[in-house]
């Protein structure tokens, strides 16, 4: 049993708002965590449309199916049986008392527009990813906070070993997978898994036929991690028309499949791209999509630096969801080439910038890093190098290469 780190946000959001939606990719373990709140510290009666018989009782008579419950309520696979969220709208507007729902789902509720617009300003909306890395370790991550506290010491405690490191990246997040040693086996699993969401999730999500292409879109978009978001050239290799593909993208969007970071664009007087990134959401599930496994990106196989970013951008994604900062992550790359593959911005317009790099030193990777400072000034906070090496070294007052572990073995900053 791993513990997760945004119960803590659950249970706050529970304190104060009468609807919680718990969303995330399947398999992550959102039914879990919903159970083990409704049995110790938000005592609930636990409900999953999972259940044949709980799902038709909710689709055939969704008032009554709410009238017959006690609350509060944990409500599992909530987007089975959207003839509920008008009912929930009613029953909160009646009752606004806080902790009365828990909902969770396996897609995103800006697509489920019912429930969006059933439950505007009554829900708060979380989202659990697969496992971080301090979640696997038993400890919990600081790094975000400690990149925005000025007076932070960085320290990744024991070094770990290259291939130790790409062992981490081919496992990836997913509970499951991590149980199973043999590759084959995880392998096995990653096939049933997206069998699954294709056949399943997504299906119900399209209300369409022919999706049998969104296993080949997935292969291609685990091959074309962490690039550039190009439609045109993706629909040519796919042999689909623009719409019908940026439909597919949005589906897997919707599932939790595939996440974008979109292009920063502050006011820097310089001529950005304007594209997005586009990542998938596990680098386990990649990894298998692309039969890579720890020796070969030790090989330095051309796909080892797009799925370390991967990696990262699952990492920081996940410790923005209980960081006291909460940033927003985005990407900075000028026509000239200058990049940062991360820059995250704090409420306050603070700025810290992170390059990736899939070497064993971080001399000279700090050229992006230096535009973004140059041209955002006192806004611009620190710049950081995550690299493959074992030291974490300045180079700068605020400008540090560090080992990738420090990514979740950096110590809670000193307040």
């Amino acid at each position: 049993m791993f513990e997760r780190h945004l119960v803590r946000n659950v249970l706050d959001a529970l304190a104060d708002s009468p609807a919680v939606f718990l969303n995330g990719a399947r398999q992550t373990g959102k039914s879990t965590l919903a159970q083990k709140l409704a049995v110790g510290p938000h005592r609930a009666r636990y409900l999953t449309l999972d259940d044949i018989a709980v799902l038709a009782a909710a689709k055939n008579d969704p008032e009554g199916f709410l009238a017959g419950l006690n609350d509060p309520i944990v409500i599992d696979e909530v987007q089975r049986a959207p003839e509920l969220f008008i009912p929930l709208k009613a029953a909160v507007d009646r009752e606004r008392r806080p902790g009365r729902f828990l909902l969770t789902g396996s897609a995103s509720a800006l697509v489920l527009p019912k429930l969006a617009q059933a439950l505007t300003g009554r829900m708060e909306i979380l989202t659990l990813w697969p496992l971080s890395q301090g979640e696997i370790e038993g400890t919990r991550e600081s790094f975000i906070d400690a990149l925005f506290h000025e007076g932070s010491a960085f320290d990744a405690g024991k070094p770990l070993s290259r291939t130790e490191i790409w062992n981490k990246v081919v496992l990836g997040g997913y509970p499951e997978p991590l149980g199973r040693p043999q590759p084959e086996r995880r392998a096995a699993w990653v096939n049933s898994y997206l069998t699954a969401i294709v056949e399943r999730d997504i299906r119900d999500l399209a209300a369409i036929e022919g999706l049998t292409q969104l296993p080949r879109l997935l292969h291609l978009l685990a091959a074309r991690g962490a690039g550039l978001m190009n439609y045109a050239e993706l629909s040519r290799s796919m042999g689909l028309p623009q719409s019908t593909l940026k439909r597919y993208l949005a589906l897997l969007e919707a599932a939790f499949l595939l996440q974008r970071l979109p292009p920063w664009s502050g006011n820097l007087g310089k001529r950005l791209v304007k594209t997005p990134k586009i990542f998938l959401n596990d680098t386990g599930l990649a990894a298998n999509l692309l039969a890579l496994d720890a020796a070969r990106l030790e090989e330095n196989a051309p796909m080892a630096g797009p799925l370390l970013e991967t990696f990262v951008m699952a990492e920081l994604t996940k410790q923005a969801g209980w960081s006291r900062v909460k940033p927003r992550l985005y990407h900075f790359r000028t026509e000239t080439g200058a990049e940062a593959d991360f820059v995250m911005e704090d409420a306050r317009g603070r700025v810290v910038g992170v390059e990736v790099k899939a070497g064993s030193t971080g001399t000279g990777d700090f050229k992006g890093l230096k535009v973004l400072e140059e041209a955002l000034g006192k806004k611009f906070l620190r710049g950081v190098v995550l690299y493959l090496g074992r030291e974490a070294v300045p180079f700068a007052k605020n400008m540090h290469a560090l080992p990738l572990s420090a990514l979740w073995r950096t110590p809670a900053p000193r307040r």
